[in-house]
């Protein structure tokens, strides 16, 4: 699929399951990682991940589609378009939207990153984990107040 073919395909979406026309421009985005698609606030075009359309299929994507949908014609009729807003969780609802798309196989999102540094406090010994790099002399230990080191694992 191409990125005409995409363009025809959220028309047809845009029209059959919110009853307005998409007037903007749609296209693939092979850069994109850890999201299915976005919609930008300024130009109104939306991209999709072409990865998701060849891990999970046509179905999948078209969640994705109804979801940047969701976003683009309530923000353009001034409504709350943010994922937070009731508007938005209940148009999504309403047009069997996704409200995540699935992670692709082999990408390495922050939350499944193992820890990778610890800092330790010099006076009681208690262990922070984290997975980010932190510069130990700007915290103290939250159960003394003592000095900590940073070590890596």
């Amino acid at each position: 699929m191409d990125d005409t073919q995409l363009q025809a395909w959220i028309e047809a979406i845009s029209l059959h399951s919110f009853g307005v026309p998409f007037r903007h421009k749609a296209s693939f985005n092979r850069r994109l990682r850890t999201t299915g698609g976005r919609y930008f606030l300024k130009s109104h075009n939306i991209e999709i991940n072409p990865a998701q359309l060849h891990t999970y299929g046509k179905e999948e994507v078209e969640k994705i589609i109804k979801h940047e949908l969701c976003h683009y014609h309530l923000h353009l009729s001034g409504r709350g378009y943010r994922h937070r807003d009731p508007e938005f969780k209940a148009l999504l609802q309403k047009v069997d939207g996704s409200r995540y798309c699935q992670s692709l196989p082999g990408s390495a999102n922050r939350r499944s990153l193992p820890y990778r540094y610890k800092l330790i406090c010099a006076r009681c010994g208690m262990e922070y984990m984290r997975k980010r790099k932190v510069d130990p002399a700007r915290y103290r230990c939250g159960k003394c107040s003592g000095a900590l080191k940073l070590h890596t694992i």
